[in-house]
């Protein structure tokens, strides 16, 4: 693995082995390898949603490897599980970072009869 994997201490990748176990594929990999064109995928991939699975098509055992670290590397993300063609990478948001549309938004608690009758009670009296 790269080192970018020791970061991540036993109990951190069980949680995100757990969080990704009902992921599907989001990028597949295929004959051509790791192309420009996929990298940023992978990369667009990991700034929106953080935790990402990938497939991976008709690449040796042997290959799989350097491809795994390539792309630990060049978009600073970690391995998170390895299992024959699927892998899971992580990347944390950066704190700076501007979350997409949606994203960060709550829903609304559920406003009890008392509490809506109070505002209909203060609409009236304005």
């Amino acid at each position: 693995m790269t080192e970018n994997t020791t970061q991540l201490s036993p109990a951190q990748r069980r949680a995100l082995r757990a969080a990704a176990h009902h992921l599907q594929p989001v990028v597949s990999i295929s004959q051509k390898g790791l192309t420009p064109s996929v990298l940023a995928e992978v990369d667009r991939c990991l700034t929106a949603h953080e935790l990402i699975k990938l497939r991976l098509y008709g690449i040796e055992r042997e290959h799989r490897e350097g491809l795994f670290s390539e792309i630990c590397t060049t978009l600073k993300c970690h391995t998170v599980q390895h299992i024959g063609n699927l892998i899971v990478l992580w990347r944390e948001h950066p704190k700076d970072a501007v979350a997409p549309a949606g994203v960060g938004r709550r829903k609304p608690e559920p406003i009890s009869k008392k509490r809506a009758a109070a505002r209909l009670a203060a609409r009236s009296h304005k």
